[in-house]
């Protein structure tokens, strides 16, 4: 006897991203394709040969942030997750409580940057002043033996810090497999209320590199683009003038739940998350095999974990970076999963208007394909003027498209080869 997996819907989502405070802004933005790229405005980057960057713009996010004593153990990033969970969380209309707790999980996305870069300058500053680190200096510095600051520069934190305030008792974990982190904590969760080990998962992502050592990183690896003087049209997947991606920031989290107890409770349901892959092609650090090998293992993957045909599939939300290699990559891999049926397939990378979220994208992408189904409207790719002929898909340009979505699929890529694949379902399907 065969037992039919238990299904996942999504009933609550939040966002912080570099378009919007929330989950509404982030969505009108992204259909009014106002971008969110700007001077870099968070540091001094006038010696960098990149001076653009996408971030979260003001500050109403903090009031979802809860309890003061969790921003002081909180970094920029650790603040974007916990304004992005409560959004969520009310959204969902439910929380753990002391009867339910044991059956939630949290499953996060996490960035590899785990010390604000001000904390690094003021260590700097105490510890090394002529330029040489002095140990007894550094013990004795204000930075260094603060609890605290030790405390938030963990990798663990974050997940701590939502475990802590929502009294979550089941699965937790943290997952960092960089630009594939958000959407792989996302497929996580999907798993753990599919094998029954919880009736609800928090999951999402949340990153913040945008600081003069994150910077400098993609520059040495010139993985970003040098368009400081067009920064609105600076990250333009799969155009062929397209010269690197936009750095961003922020988080979005999902509240998942087990199909049959949101149905009995009448909740929401924007869209079932249905299936989910993964895989780790290890072709460089930073590219994916030109034929498409890695990201077409994720994608067929996570169609079979759905159960659903290539040609069922309407809206693919693109990793789409804006990188020579990698969006030719995705283009071939997504020429293979799909075959003839590529041609009806809407193919666009919000990547295009806000940036590359880092650890975060790929939950932030899942929202936004599970609200392209909620209100059958797809984004569009921004910028593409010239398209690249090796990267021939039904890109969405110019403005939003009114389309009936059955089927979305969301593509998370990340340095050093790992690929996550995210497959979600109207709710009337089945």
């Amino acid at each position: 006897m065969v037992t039919q997996p238990r299904r996942v819907a999504i009933t609550g989502m939040g966002l912080v991203t570099p378009v919007g405070n929330n989950l509404g802004e982030t969505w009108q933005s992204l259909l009014e394709a106002r971008s969110g790229v700007a001077p870099i405005s968070l540091f001094d980057a006038s010696g960098f040969s990149v001076r653009i960057a996408a971030e979260v713009k003001g500050d109403t996010y903090l009031s979802n942030t809860g309890h003061k004593r969790l921003s002081k153990a909180a970094t920029r990033s650790h603040l974007f997750a916990l304004a992005s969970a409560e959004e969520a969380i009310q959204d969902a209309g439910i929380r753990p409580d002391a009867a339910n707790g044991h059956r939630w999980g949290c499953s996060v996305g996490t960035g590899m940057v785990s010390v604000d870069f001000p904390e690094l300058e003021a260590l700097q500053r105490e510890a090394a002043p002529a330029g040489e680190l002095d140990t007894d200096l550094m013990l004795s510095s204000s930075i260094a033996s603060d609890p605290i600051a030790f405390c938030r520069s963990q990798s663990a934190q974050g997940l701590s810090l939502l475990v802590e305030r929502y009294a979550i008792k089941g699965y937790t974990t943290s997952v960092h497999t960089a630009c594939a982190s958000g959407g792989q904590a996302v497929g996580t969760g999907l798993k753990l209320i599919r094998r029954g080990d919880c009736d609800y998962v928090l999951a999402g992502g949340f990153d913040s590199m945008i600081s003069p050592l994150g910077l400098a990183g993609f520059c040495l690896l010139n993985a970003v683009s040098t368009d400081n003087h067009n920064p609105h049209t600076a990250s333009r997947p799969f155009d062929a003038s397209r010269n690197g991606f936009v750095l961003g920031e922020g988080a979005g989290f999902l509240v998942l739940e087990e199909w049959e107890a949101a149905v009995k409770r009448g909740a929401r349901i924007y869209a079932e998350l249905a299936g989910e892959g993964n895989s780790l092609s290890s072709y460089r650090i930073t590219d994916s095999h030109p034929s498409g090998d890695g990201p077409i293992q994720a994608m067929q993957q996570a169609l079979q974990s759905a159960g659903i045909f290539p040609e069922q599939v309407d809206y693919l939300n693109a990793h789409g970076t804006s990188t020579p290699m990698n969006d030719r990559s995705e283009a071939a891999a997504a020429h293979v999963v799909f075959g003839s049926h590529i041609k009806d397939l809407s193919v666009s990378s919000t990547k295009s208007t806000m940036g590359h979220l880092i650890a975060a994208a790929g939950a932030v992408e899942a929202a936004i394909c599970a609200l392209t189904i909620h209100h059958g409207k797809v984004p569009i790719n921004a910028n593409l003027t010239q398209r690249d002929p090796d990267c021939n898909l039904n890109f969405i340009c110019d403005k939003a498209k009114d389309q009936a979505v059955r089927v979305a699929m969301s593509n998370s890529l990340g340095f050093g080869g790992s690929n996550s694949c995210l497959v979600f379902r109207e709710p009337g399907a089945s």
